[in-house]
């Protein structure tokens, strides 16, 4: 398994091509994921080890491509925790009761994973049976993108309950962020001992706070579960969205991989996170909605620009 291109990829070894997987792989695309979710809920699915495995893995079959990400949410270890949420169409994740104070916080437990979070396990365990020779990406939400859905109660542009608490209460924020890292710490060695060969977290949101704001609050709990991950031997994968200003500071969290979005070319992310960090991306997801000449042209423009990079 070692020598997969996307393993190989991730430790900035070198490999036959560029490996390629795709964010949300699988799901609307899918004729056959449409089906399913006409008849389930999308939180029934995620719940239905069989079910998430066989949806887990389809894309690999039918795309060709080089891994597989786990079929789930990163609000699902949530429910655990004792936060109430909903999963709204076209929404996204809606908290019953958002966080505002310490008692709130004190509130959320840490779960046991193997007992709380079975089906989840399960789910990794039959996929890495079926995947034969490609790898199996875990993931999680980190703890500030998972704080962001708490405090503000839902989705947000601004987040700016969830800043207004940062810079307001910043001890009840270290708090919060503290918690959730030991969650997704618990989370993550969970799915690798189950079998995920990488693991994948998350920031989709840390995007919005500015570079001091991330060093301060954020970089810490980073440090920390990537630390206490560090032995399990898979390469840990750290994303977020409109992340250039940040790249530098979660290359030094720890990660083996840093996600690249679409509006930081790979050579300049390159030049900024510097060698022995590998990097994932950066195909703008809107031009697979173009002819096929702009999306070759996209994606060869992607290799050309971080063809000097290991990894």
């Amino acid at each position: 398994m070692s020598d997969s291109d996307f393993l190989r990829a991730c430790r900035g070894l070198p490999v036959a091509r560029v490996p390629v997987w795709f964010m949300r792989q699988a799901g609307r695309s899918q004729p056959g994921y449409r089906e399913i979710r006409r008849r389930r809920s999308f939180l029934d699915v995620v719940r239905d080890p069989e079910l998430a495995a066989r949806i887990t893995v389809s894309p690999v079959h039918e795309l060709g491509v080089d891994a597989a990400i786990l079929f789930s949410d990163i609000m699902v270890p949530l429910g655990p925790a004792g936060i109430d949420y909903t999963l709204e169409e076209h929404v996204g994740p809606v908290i019953a009761a958002p966080v505002a104070t310490r008692a709130d916080v004190d509130a959320i437990r840490v779960p046991a994973p193997r007992r709380d979070l079975a089906y989840v396990l399960e789910t990794v365990a039959g996929a890495r049976e079926a995947l034969g020779p490609v790898p199996l990406i875990g993931f999680s939400g980190a703890p500030f993108t998972l704080a962001s859905y708490l405090v503000e109660g839902r989705p947000s542009r601004s987040h700016l309950r969830t800043k207004r608490m940062m810079h307001a209460e910043g001890a009840l924020f270290a708090a919060l962020l503290g918690r959730l890292a030991d969650i997704v710490t618990a989370y993550l060695r969970a799915q690798a001992e189950a079998g995920a060969q990488a693991l994948m977290l998350f920031d989709s949101w840390v995007g919005t706070l500015s570079p001091a704001d991330y060093d301060r609050h954020v970089l810490p709990v980073m440090t920390r579960i990537l630390a206490d991950t560090a032995d399990l031997g898979v390469p840990r994968i750290l994303f977020g969205v409109e992340t250039g200003e940040l790249l530098t500071r979660m290359r030094d969290a720890g990660a083996e991989v840093v996600g690249v979005d679409w509006r930081v070319p790979l050579d300049v992310a390159a030049a900024r996170v510097g060698a022995g960090v590998a990097l994932q991306g950066n195909l703008d997801p809107a031009l697979l909605l173009a002819p096929w000449e702009a999306v070759e042209a996209g994606a060869a423009a992607a290799l050309a620009a971080g063809r000097r990079h290991a990894g």
